[in-house]
Formats: C-alpha cells, sequence, structure tokens
C-alpha cells in the first residue's frame, strides 16, 4: 500500500433527496415508537419495514408495519377497519404530518418541493403472516433476521471525532453552511437546503500534510424557483513538518529544569502562515519565543 496519496471525501447535506427520504422514514421510526409508548404496547412487538421515496413535489411511504391502535383507522363505532384480508388498515394522517415536519425542518420551501403542498402518499398496510411468523419469538424457536444489513468502518486519531480527514472537513464544511443558511447570514440565506462538498487531502507517509482541493455545490432559490450553483477551489497546501522531541534522555531532581525542544523542519511554502501544530509536552513547560524560528507562537495548554 503506497504511504503517499491524494484521498477524495464526499458529504451531503440535509436537503439531499436521499438524505430527506432517510430522515422521513427515521422520523416515522420515533412516531410509532412514542405511540407505543403512550398506548402501553410492548415495544418489542413494533414491526416496522419502511421505505420513503421523493421527487418533485412528491412524497411516497411504503413498506409493511405492526403499530400501535392510535396510527389505526376506526370505523364510526370505535372498533378498527381491517382489509379484505383481515389486516388493520393503517391511519395515514400522522405519518403524512411526520413527513411534513421533517420536510419543513429541513427548510424546503420552493415550488418544486414544499413541505405545506407536496402530495404525501402512505402506502404503508399490515406486516404480512408469513414475515410474521419468522420473526415473532415464541417459545424456544429460532428467530429469523428481518431485514439485514452489514456495516463497517474504523476510528481514526486524524481527527478530534476519530474520523479520517478528508470526511471529517467535507462534514464540517456542509456544518458551517447549514448554519450560515437557516441563520439568515449574508448571501447564505439564498442558498437552498440540498448541497454537497468533497475534500481531497494529499497524505505524505500515510499522515494528511494538507488540502488540495475543495469542490463544493449548492442549490439556489428564491423560495420559488431553484438553480444549482458550483465551486471548485485549488488550495495550496500546508508546509510538509516533520517533528522531533528531545528530553536528552536526562533526570532531573524536583524543581528542576528540564530542556525541552521541538524541532519543526519546514520542507513546504515556508510563506505560509497560519499553520496549526499539536503537541503534548511535559507539565510547566515554557515557550521560549526568542529562540524560535519561523515565527512560531504558542496558544494555550491543555
Amino acid at each position: 500500500m503506497r504511504s503517499s496519496y491524494l484521498f477524495t471525501s464526499e458529504s451531503v447535506s440535509e436537503g439531499h433527496p436521499d438524505k430527506v427520504c432517510d430522515r422521513i422514514s427515521d422520523e416515522i421510526v420515533d412516531l410509532v415508537f412514542r405511540e407505543a409508548k403512550k398506548t402501553g404496547m410492548d415495544p418489542s412487538q413494533v414491526r416496522i419495514a419502511c421505505e420513503t421515496l421523493a421527487t418533485t413535489n412528491r412524497v411516497v411511504i411504503a413498506g409493511e408495519v405492526r403499530v400501535p391502535d392510535t396510527l389505526l383507522k376506526k370505523g364510526k363505532d370505535g372498533k378498527i377497519l381491517r382489509d379484505a384480508s383481515g389486516a388493520p388498515i393503517v391511519n395515514p394522517a400522522k405519518f403524512k404530518s411526520t413527513a411534513r415536519k421533517a420536510i419543513k425542518a429541513i427548510g424546503y420551501e420552493q415550488d418544486g418541493f414544499h413541505w405545506k403542498k407536496a402530495r404525501i402518499d402512505v402506502l404503508l398496510h399490515g406486516q404480512s403472516a408469513d414475515i410474521a411468523q419468522g420473526v415473532d419469538e415464541k417459545g424456544n424457536k429460532d428467530v429469523g433476521a428481518g431485514d439485514q444489513g452489514i456495516m463497517f468502518g474504523y476510528a481514526s486519531r486524524e481527527t478530534p471525532e476519530l474520523l479520517p480527514a478528508p470526511i471529517y472537513y467535507a462534514h464540517k464544511i456542509l456544518e458551517v453552511l447549514k448554519e450560515a443558511r437557516q441563520a439568515g447570514n449574508g448571501d447564505a440565506k439564498k442558498l437552498g437546503p440540498d448541497a454537497k462538498s468533497q475534500v481531497t487531502i494529499r497524505y505524505e507517509n500515510g499522515v494528511p500534510v494538507g488540502v488540495t482541493q475543495i469542490s463544493n455545490s449548492a442549490s439556489i432559490g428564491d423560495g420559488t424557483t431553484s438553480a444549482t450553483a458550483s465551486d471548485t477551489t485549488p488550495v495550496n497546501t500546508t508546509p510538509a513538518l516533520s517533528l522531533n522531541k528531545s528530553d536528552g534522555g536526562g533526570t532531573i531532581t524536583p524543581g528542576g529544569t528540564l530542556v525541552y525542544t521541538l524541532s519543526y523542519a519546514n520542507t513546504g511554502n515556508i510563506g505560509l502562515t497560519g499553520v496549526v501544530l499539536q503537541e503534548t509536552v511535559p507539565a510547566n513547560t515554557s515557550f521560549n519565543a526568542a529562540a524560535s524560528a519561523l515565527g512560531w507562537s504558542c496558544a494555550g495548554a491543555s
């Protein structure tokens, strides 16, 4: 495996169609469990196999569920209505309301997709008896799995959140963009909820040393129409830095002084400012500005 390379990661905002559908599906799961708690339904008996599809001013919510009575249709006599197969009929009202609230929270108020005007179809029905037989626990029988998926990931020391640097900064850019849009700051108030960010980082010896390119795109609209603008920005990379720590290997008596040298060799652009280094040093270490080259300064300690 190469130790020096470029690595690009992409992040999409909460207004991306995939994220919109994920948000609606998640909100529906929360709705069902809230209603189950209110009614005293055993949460282990809840079943939600729900998929959401979104397109121009339309959302389709479909799947099989087992939900509390408060989410089922009832007749004038108060009894639960059932279809031809005998399965209870889902009442779409609360599901539609939940979807609209999610779309509104994301910020969609455009002609092409508006939280109040979008058509929302709820095509949820009771869980089939065949699937229920396989996933319900009874006695000591083996329980089958419903929908299955495999996910993997790893932690990295490259960032405080333990994420790899490219995806960390792609996420951060969209977070800042979202905050500016929601606050109505400057030109950001013209942006729509849908956005995307790509960040390319240069690695040397397996360590991220600089950003080479940032590519952002965002929907732009005045509330009635929308368009997309994008910008690709080459970025000057930060200096390549090497670290050498030396404490002389000696020992000192309490109250004595230990000379601890941090030596940084700058092999990149020495005129570039704003390089920040984080290093752990012994307690009560002081910074000698006079002896430091290239204008280094020390800010804070933790």
